[in-house]
């Protein structure tokens, strides 16, 4: 007579058990949120201004919520309280997207973030960023995945289903429309891909964060192309000009007009 009795007491303290580590769980993320942003802002003062004045961190709680009603099959809901969430945020995120861990999203005024994006642990994602799909097919990976430590800066594009690397560096308003390797930084539109120069062996090395995805020797490969065009032209110039001067010396006199000159010098400066 007493078992009827005794299962509804478990299940009420395997419910109490469940529900007690699901709220440690929420707060354990919260902190880990808050703390991200200090250590990645340094216009945070204190944990209470990012509790109460960060969107990025409004529009990360949000998701989770509706996140959750996605999963659960309340998709209806879930868009609800995503909508909800991007009036009071300026940020949208889809409820389908997978959002990691110490997400950062700073200033965050019209990040759109597509279905079935994945972000990744530790990212930051800074203000007009868009991760968006390039294909109309229902059920297929048409959003980028971003791996973890990526920077994606301000105004940038990534579009399409492919996968930008762990600590890879996205520049400002570059348009990326290809996968980026890991570590690697893509600039331009199209994005163009700068590979670092760290030796062999230190590859897998944990970058340090750098606000805006800035990153020291990020030039643009087609000017350093261009400039090596240049100086490799100059370098041909001062040898025609060696082999007219011997000429010249052995009696061979050939006019040299003024538009043969040329003056690698302003093409330097366009350059730059």
């Amino acid at each position: 007579m007493t078992m009827p009795a005794i299962a509804p007491a478990l299940t009420q303290g395997a419910r109490r058990t469940a529900w007690q580590h699901d709220t440690t769980k929420m707060f354990t993320r919260l902190k880990e949120d808050i703390d991200a942003i200090m250590r990645r802002d340094p216009a945070a003062r204190s944990r209470l201004e990012v509790l109460t004045c960060y969107p990025g961190f409004h529009a990360v709680v949000f998701h989770r919520f509706a996140h959750a009603c996605w999963n659960a099959g309340f998709h209806w809901l879930g868009r609800w309280i995503s909508h909800w969430a991007r009036f009071f945020t300026g940020i949208e995120i889809h409820p389908g997207a997978k959002v990691g861990r110490r997400v950062f999203i700073d200033h965050g005024m019209g990040v759109v973030v597509g279905e079935t994006a994945e972000i990744g642990d530790d990212c930051t994602i800074y203000q007009g960023v868009t991760l968006g799909g390039t294909s109309l097919y229902k059920g297929v990976k048409r959003h980028p995945t971003l791996g973890a430590n990526v920077v994606v800066s301000a105004g940038a594009k990534v579009l399409g289903g492919y996968t930008i690397g762990d600590g890879a560096r996205i520049g400002s308003n570059a348009v990326v429309l290809k996968p980026v390797p890991p570590g690697a930084t893509a600039v331009g539109i199209p994005a163009r891909i700068i590979l670092p120069d760290a030796p062999s062996g230190q590859q897998g090395a944990k970058q340090e964060f750098s606000a805006y995805g800035i990153t020291p020797n990020a030039d643009d490969p087609v000017s350093l192309a261009l400039k090596s065009l240049i100086d490799n032209a100059a370098q041909q110039h001062e040898r025609l000009e060696t082999v007219m001067a011997a000429l010249d010396r052995l009696g061979e006199h050939l006019e040299n007009t003024p538009n043969d000159r040329f003056d690698a010098s302003e093409l330097r400066k366009l350059m730059k």
